[in-house]
């Protein structure tokens, strides 16, 4: 089976054909036959398309929606210019796998798309006003590109973690609060975490059951996630993507009464400080830079530059208070596995992050963690550490293209 599997977000589309069937996830010889991405859509978008194989073919021209872009893509696979293997003609991409990102408590597990499923998408739109109107209009615009005949496939960002206790997902406010408006915990990435957990336990010969590890999930957005006995036990993202880690420009966990404070200190709308929050704290807050963690080690190293340090140093120690706590949540773990953008290529960022671990039983080896290289899988801790680390890079597109398979021939999943 070819399955298309998009990404959309308020202005990017992003996509993989992967050729999954039973056997090949038996195998884990799952193929990627093409990817790429459009980027500032609504003007001139760039366009980044490439196959199996062959070189990156990028260029700009103007598209004015999602529809136009996703028929943009569509139009690439199918032609002869893309290279794809046995793919020219619009029949030979036999389903489409969606990443959603919020599914509430209604959705904990991946899906067929169907009328109902379009409207209980449409009903989590309160809880994730960025992101779930962006999933929609890639449902939509497949749906009528790609005709009634292709089957369609919800994967939700929320689901794995749908398996949190009472005591991980629920907040200390009046609990009618959760009875009647589902104000909880939900938990993001988890098709990440999800995977990061299945690549583990298959490096290590283990069954669902016997994984016990702490994810960290490091890019733009940030999220840890406490694994136990193969599921989401509790995780640093809440009723929002807010909640949690300091990230690019998201300021992670602050005192509530800030909001109020800062409604009267600068005359803010809840609006204006919701965007504060969101898309102008975090790194780019603390360094008055940058976002971008690459620029913040190179202002660090070139100019000695003391904010550039400081945002630096207090991502890294919010990481370490989440992992020291879900040691403790969970009772001790396996592994800390680092992952996402930051996680797999900074190799400075992981040493900062584990540096003081030494009493919670991680003694990082300075040479692997060196060594690596970027983007690759590996451990990183030392021979004999109690504590093991680890860098598996994420592949939520390839879960994706998988559970679109299982969903569609109502097979059950392991992980």
């Amino acid at each position: 089976m070819n399955v298309l599997v998009l990404n959309c977000g308020s202005s990017t589309v992003k996509f993989q054909i992967i050729e999954t069937d039973a056997e090949l996830i038996r195998q884990d010889a799952d193929r990627r036959l093409a990817s790429g991405i459009v980027e500032r859509i609504g003007g001139q978008a760039l366009i980044t398309f490439q196959s199996d194989g062959h070189p990156k073919e990028r260029h700009a021209e103007p598209l004015r929606d999602h529809r136009a872009a996703i028929d943009r893509i569509v139009r690439w696979v199918v032609s002869r210019s893309s290279n794809i293997d046995h793919i020219t003609s619009l029949s030979d991409i036999h389903a489409v796998g969606h990443r959603v990102v919020h599914g509430a408590e209604r959705f904990q597990k991946s899906v067929r798309i169907d009328a109902d499923v379009l409207e209980g998408i449409e009903d989590c739109i309160e809880l994730a006003p960025l992101h779930n109107p962006a999933n929609l209009k890639g449902i939509r615009s497949a749906q009528e590109l790609l005709g009634e005949g292709v089957p369609q496939v919800a994967v939700f960002d929320t689901a794995f973690h749908a398996s949190m206790p009472e005591e991980s997902y629920l907040y200390a406010i009046p609990y009618q609060l959760y009875r009647r408006h589902k104000i909880r915990r939900y938990g993001f990435h988890g098709t990440s975490h999800r995977y990061i957990a299945y690549r583990y336990r298959t490096v290590h010969g283990l069954e669902p059951a016997q994984v016990d590890i702490i994810t960290l999930h490091l890019g733009n957005g940030c999220s840890a996630c406490g694994i136990k006995g193969g599921k989401s036990f509790t995780t640093s993202m809440g009723f929002t993507p807010l909640e949690g880690l300091v990230m690019g420009t998201r300021s992670g966990n602050i005192d509530p009464s800030l909001i109020e404070y800062l409604a009267i200190k600068e005359g803010m709308s809840i609006s204006e400080i919701d965007t504060l929050l969101n898309k102008q704290s975090g790194l780019l807050g603390l360094s008055g830079l940058t976002g971008d963690m690459r620029e913040l080690l190179d202002e660090e190293a070139e100019n000695q530059d003391r904010r550039a340090r400081l945002a630096i140093a207090i991502f890294c120690r919010r990481v370490r208070h989440y992992i020291g706590a879900y040691l403790a949540e969970m009772s001790g773990a396996q592994a800390v596995v680092f992952s996402g953008g930051i996680g797999e290529n900074s190799w400075m960022i992981r040493e900062r992050i584990c540096a003081g671990l030494e009493p919670l039983g991680l003694q990082l080896d300075a040479g692997r963690n060196r060594d690596l290289g970027v983007g690759r899988e590996g451990e990183i801790s030392a021979d004999g550490s109690p504590l093991k680390a680890y860098v598996i890079p994420t592949n939520e597109e390839l879960l994706i293209a998988r559970d679109t398979f299982r969903v569609l021939a109502d097979m059950p999943r392991r992980f």
